[in-house]
């Protein structure tokens, strides 16, 4: 039995009991002081989304840049599930921050620094992923560099808030939260972070899968030639 087998049960059981259990918690959150209305409460899922984003972004950025330099395969790997997970993530980030804009800002969308620079990284990521399918001899190689770009992108986007004049909350937001909402955030980014990284050890056994099912084709086409 492999070890990605082993741990996938125990993995399962913790993301159902974790994802059963935020919404209730969420729910029983008291109200924001300086954002009392009901919409908030998107925000524990649409901030720890977005940490997901980064996180996975700089996992595809980094393991983007050991295979340029190493060549590794697994690394590629990675970073190629790590892209994946990029754009999944920054696309629920994409979805309710505008669901929460237009209760809070009355607007769906803003071209405000955050939300462009947000949109562009999820662009990015999302031609990562088109050049590694579509862009022919040396798509890994051309690809891990668009991984860097976007990764490097990532410290923008976080402090845009601070740099500019903007909607959204300062990033003294989440350390500012009264002891009653910070309970609540850190129990779905423990969610969320589960969930991404069981999603990330699931995808990167898949291409490991492929990359040994591509082998033996290859080994078949060799001995019948």
């Amino acid at each position: 039995m492999s070890l990605m087998t082993r741990v996938s049960g125990p993995f399962t059981v913790a993301l159902l009991v974790l994802f059963t259990v935020a919404p209730v918690l969420v729910a029983l959150a008291p109200p924001h002081p300086g954002d009392p209305g009901l919409e908030q409460r998107i925000f524990y899922y649409h901030v720890p989304s977005a940490m997901m984003m980064f996180l996975a972004a700089f996992t595809c950025g980094i393991a983007s840049a050991v295979y340029l330099f190493k060549n590794t395969r697994a690394a590629d790997r990675l970073a190629s599930a790590a892209g994946e997970l990029t754009t999944i993530f920054g696309l629920i980030v994409l979805v309710t921050g505008p669901i929460w804009a237009r209760k809070r800002w009355g607007h769906w969308w803003e071209w405000d620094a955050r939300l462009t620079l947000s949109l562009l990284l999820w662009m990015i990521f999302l031609a990562y992923l088109l050049v590694r399918r579509y862009g022919g001899p040396g798509s890994a190689k051309l690809a891990s560099a668009v991984a860097l770009f976007g990764m490097a992108n990532v410290p923008f986007v976080y402090v845009s808030v601070n740099i500019w004049r903007t909607l959204h909350p300062q990033t003294s937001y989440v350390p500012s939260l009264p002891p009653g909402n910070r309970g609540v955030f850190w129990f779905a980014v423990v969610a969320f972070l589960l969930l991404y990284s069981s999603l990330l050890a699931a995808r990167t056994w898949l291409e490991a899968l492929r990359d040994d099912l591509e082998e033996l084709h290859l080994q078949i086409d060799q001995g019948e030639t």
